[in-house]
């Protein structure tokens, strides 16, 4: 096992043993701090807040001067572990077992923040004196409302008049094996809500009330067909996916006076979210006379975007390709992530472990996975600062 397999291990366990569930930091950053700085990282600590969302600590950390700058970008936070007597193991011990690393975070993705930690002070160590920079981008607020992360961290570096080159994002982007795919970009999210008004009255005596929920119906089809799109070159088709329908009414002879929906659509690179509120707009229109219904979206952060194949993307293919003898594909699929932030700086691709255990009870990666991983990280940067 090489050095840098060995710290990545070990980080990963020690990441897994910060109970990190957002917006709970749990000592995650600052363990990271502990091993970047006396490494010659120099590190900040960010605390952002924002009226009606949580505090979340953040970290940069960077080595180097100067152009090229590759960054990498992450987060320590994680979902709750749900009911942990159905663990194996205490999501937050970090146990090896069966050639795995057990616990909450370790495919998505502390296990990523492992590596290429590892895989940077590796190379930092290895030569002290090459010429560019190495970044890392850490939050604590992927798994959250990401309001008081990523993007304010961002702000912050371009503040201080960080200039990043390319950014990496270790979300865990691989469906069956690792080395099988790298997001080059994301669909958007757009949600909204609708409101239907009707009058309440008696069920006997229908023709005194004005039922909302057949209004609610008819607008709920008109929505979701026909389809938004057929996709794109690079996108799947957009998506409406009704999340909830609630009338609030407990009582079995009462016709309600109010209907509520809510709904979430992923868009491809066809919409931007003021041509996908103007056509949701009119397909409620086109069912109503306007005058039973209020229809509002939430602010929408997260558009879709793409990063473009270029001499980046194919390095990054070669390393993996060097270590797992396979070609990634390039692929937008999946739902958002920081890389939204991020590509308003900079070119930007996600890749890190297999995701088909995250957010899931007895979450957890290979070792052997960590160990490529780290190796695909660290191959990528001989190849970028060739």
């Amino acid at each position: 096992m090489s050095p840098h397999s060995e710290t990545a291990r070990q980080l990963v366990r020690d990441l897994i043993r910060c109970p990190s569930v957002t917006p709970q930091d749990g000592g995650a950053l600052g363990l990271l701090e502990e091993r970047l700085k006396p490494a010659g990282f120099t590190t900040h600590r960010l605390r952002f807040t924002e009226t009606g969302t949580p505090d979340i600590d953040n970290l940069y950390a960077r080595i180097g001067r100067g152009a090229p700058y590759l960054v990498f970008a992450g987060h320590t936070d994680v979902v709750p572990p749900g009911d942990t007597a159905a663990w194996r193991f205490d999501p937050f011990s970090g146990e090896i077992a069966d050639g795995q690393v057990w616990g909450r975070g370790a495919a998505d993705m502390k296990g990523a923040v492992a590596a290429f930690a590892a895989a940077a002070l590796d190379y930092a160590a290895a030569n002290p004196a090459f010429k560019g920079s190495i970044g890392l981008l850490i939050t604590g607020d992927e798994e959250g409302p990401a309001v008081n992360g990523t993007v304010k961290l961002l702000q912050w570096a371009d503040g201080q008049g960080e200039r990043f080159d390319h950014c990496i994002v270790g979300e865990p982007t691989n469906t069956e094996a690792l080395g099988d795919t790298i997001k080059i970009g994301r669909r958007g999210s757009l949600t909204g809500e609708l409101i239907v008004h009707g009058t309440q009255g008696h069920v006997a005596y229908p023709q005194r009330a004005d039922n909302p929920i057949p209004h609610m119906l008819r607008l709920l089809a008109a929505l979701t067909e026909p389809p938004l799109d057929e996709g794109s070159q690079r996108f799947d088709p957009s998506h409406l996916e009704i999340l909830t329908v609630d009338v609030g009414n407990p009582a079995t002879n009462v016709i309600p006076a109010k209907a509520h929906a809510r709904f979430n659509i992923r868009f491809n690179d066809l919409w931007t979210p003021e041509t996908l509120e103007a056509e949701i707009a009119r397909r409620c229109t086109a069912v109503t006379d306007g005058g039973h219904y209020e229809l509002s979206f939430h602010p929408c952060n997260a558009l879709a975007f793409v990063t473009e194949a270029d001499h980046f993307t194919d390095l990054a293919v070669e390393a993996i390709a060097a270590h797992t003898g396979r070609i990634a594909h390039f692929s937008t699929s999946g739902g958002t992530s920081d890389a939204r932030f991020v590509r308003a700086y900079c070119p930007v691709i996600e890749f890190g472990l297999v995701g088909e255990t995250m957010h899931k009870i007895d979450e957890h990666v290979s070792l052997a996975d960590i160990d490529t991983l780290t190796a695909i990280y660290r191959e990528i940067l001989d190849r970028y600062f060739a």
